[in-house]
């Protein structure tokens, strides 16, 4: 057994296969800590359920007794590893026979299974030989075609058992994960695709030139449950998230179909509400009445501890090169955004069409953040000056009554302000949210400095959606007439959205988030929301020396 200080000394024999099966696979699940299920891992689950439950008992010495045990957990120090057995048969006299339970159909292959099950269940026989038993095979039970192959632990098998024990150490003890595998037919069916992002880090890294599979699904089922209702009551039933006030029930969902549980002002929450949320991962966003995004709880944070120390390096030497590709996105794609959407009779917006080129191409020339907060800031006044040439002429005497937009904040002085205050809001809670997934810190940022409690990091990613998503949401809010100013209450300084112009803005945003996209790098075509994910997934793999540089999504 290879020796390393930082890796643990037992290796267990569930990890063993995935070392086999896939290296990559392996360093993100044992050193990373990272799982995600899917159909197949929950189906593997159940059908452990059985056979998980410890019982019987395995023979004594001298015993010719037939016994069955089950759920046996036997470790080894010399052979550095731990196993939990699905079943051991004892027939003979201090012979037994481990049994190791796979979801699937037995494999038409001469061996009768892959190299990974059958190394795993040779692990399982060099432990029971190793507390004293004989034990010359072990079988594989593959319940979907309930069938028995029995795998004879010859001298080829158990010198290769042995090896990948010290390869699996040897691939933990690395800085780096695996590179991940190409073009493998193994993806798509991996539940980790999702967090590998296999071709997407291969077309960046230029290391296969075939374009980029969808492996990953393009949104997901579940989606966000906002609850507005002021006074209103969650609570959860027989699985089921579940809204009311007075009694009266308002809502009810299944808690696999919610993403995230969005509350505003005050509504009230059960302790069994934010249990199951954190069992589930579904993280529970706070708002004010007036939608200023307060607060998120989540469960234990990410065991990805490597990320957010990377993280926190990179925030402290002053990542100038990532800060500016966050603004060039930012800039390109409001860029983009005003030459399809500006009025065909502003003759200012080519012109600031034209500037907005210019300062984008201008960041990869900053070499400190005061220079590329220059540019930002630059970039930023001439696109909200011409912001109002996007609108409708009917719509105008309302959100631009005096022509250029000037930003206003805390609270908004005007409906336009308003609207793209709260849906900024929106768009930071979802990247707060995605950075909270990923393992990131989402307070500690690049561009944005990590002051005042602010999700700088998620602000920082958001910069180049800003345009795309939130941008987009009110300017097709407003020329569509979806919102009025029926919507909008005008205090004695600011305005606010009424509840049913909430709720229209609520709509129109998820929308924008579901609508589908094709991705200029990848080619393929998924939803903003996921792009999200993707984007967020980009800039770990960033930090963590997997890619050399974080590309932003600039769509064309």
């Amino acid at each position: 057994m290879s020796e390393n200080n930082d890796v643990p000394l037992l290796l267990p024999a569930r990890m063993l296969n995935e070392a086999v099966y896939c290296e990559r696979l392996f360093y993100l699940e044992w050193v990373q800590g990272r799982f995600v299920h899917n159909a197949d891992t929950v189906k593997g689950h159940s059908t452990h359920t059985r056979v998980d439950r410890p019982g019987g008992r395995l023979a004594q010495a001298n015993e010719d007794k037939p016994q069955v045990a089950r759920s046996v957990t036997l470790s080894s120090e010399e052979l550095g590893v731990i196993a939990t057995i699905d079943l051991v048969e004892s027939g003979d006299v201090d012979v037994v026979r481990p049994v190791d339970y796979k979801k699937g159909v037995a494999p038409d292959v001469p061996e009768g299974a892959y190299e990974p099950e059958r190394v795993q269940v040779c692990l399982q026989g060099l432990l029971l030989r190793e507390a004293g038993y004989s034990c010359d095979s072990g079988v594989l039970y593959f319940a979907g075609s309930r069938t028995r192959v029995t795998v004879p632990f010859d001298d080829t098998l158990i010198a290769r058992t042995h090896e990948a024990i010290d390869r699996a150490r040897q691939v933990a003890a690395r800085e780096q994960p695996p590179q991940p595998l190409i073009d493998s037919p193994k993806c798509p069916r991996c539940s980790l695709v999702g967090l590998c992002l296999p071709d997407e880090t291969n077309t960046l890294t230029a290391r296969q030139e075939q374009p980029a599979r969808r492996l990953i699904p393009t949104d997901e089922s579940a989606q966000p449950l906002y609850v507005t209702t002021q006074g209103a009551y969650v609570g959860i039933s027989a699985g089921r998230i579940e809204v009311r006030k007075n009694k009266e029930k308002l809502a009810s969902t299944r808690l696999i179909d919610v993403s995230q549980l969005c509350l505003y002002g005050n509504v009230q929450v059960s302790s069994q509400v934010f249990r199951a949320a954190f069992r589930e991962s579904v993280p529970v966003c706070f708002f004010s009445y007036g939608g200023w995004f307060q607060g998120l709880a989540e469960g234990l944070p990410s065991k990805h501890v490597d990320l957010r120390r990377r993280q926190l390096m990179a925030s402290l030497r002053d990542d100038v090169a990532t800060a500016a590709a966050f603004v060039d996105g930012k800039i390109r794609n409001c860029r983009t955004f005003l030459r399809r959407n500006a009025r065909s009779e502003a003759v200012d917006s080519a012109r600031t069409v034209s500037v907005l080129y210019d300062l984008a191409r201008q960041t990869s020339e900053c070499s400190t953040m005061q220079q590329l907060l220059g540019v930002e800031g630059s970039a930023a006044r001439m696109y909200f000056t011409d912001f109002p040439s996007m609108l409708a002429d009917s719509a105008r005497p309302l959100y631009a009554p005096a022509g250029p937009l000037l930003r206003s904040r805390r609270p908004p002085l005007d409906p336009l302000n308003c609207l793209l205050s709260y849906l900024y809001a929106l768009l930071t809670k979802d990247l707060t949210a995605t950075c909270y997934s990923v393992g990131l810190d989402p307070y500690v940022g690049l561009f944005h400095r990590p002051r005042f409690g602010r999700p700088a990091l998620a602000l920082d990613l958001m910069e180049e959606f800003r345009p795309l998503i939130a941008d987009s949401v009110a300017v097709n809010l407003i020329n569509n007439g979806e919102v009025g100013e029926g919507d909008f209450v005008h205090r004695a300084v600011g305005v606010a959205l009424t509840d049913t112009g909430r709720r229209s803005v609520l709509r129109a945003y998820e929308r924008r988030l579901s609508s589908e996209v094709r991705h200029p790098m990848f080619g393929y075509t998924v939803t903003y929301r996921r792009i999200l994910e993707v984007q967020v997934r980009l800039f770990a793999a960033y930090l963590l020396g997997e890619v050399d540089r974080y590309t932003p999504f600039r769509t064309r």
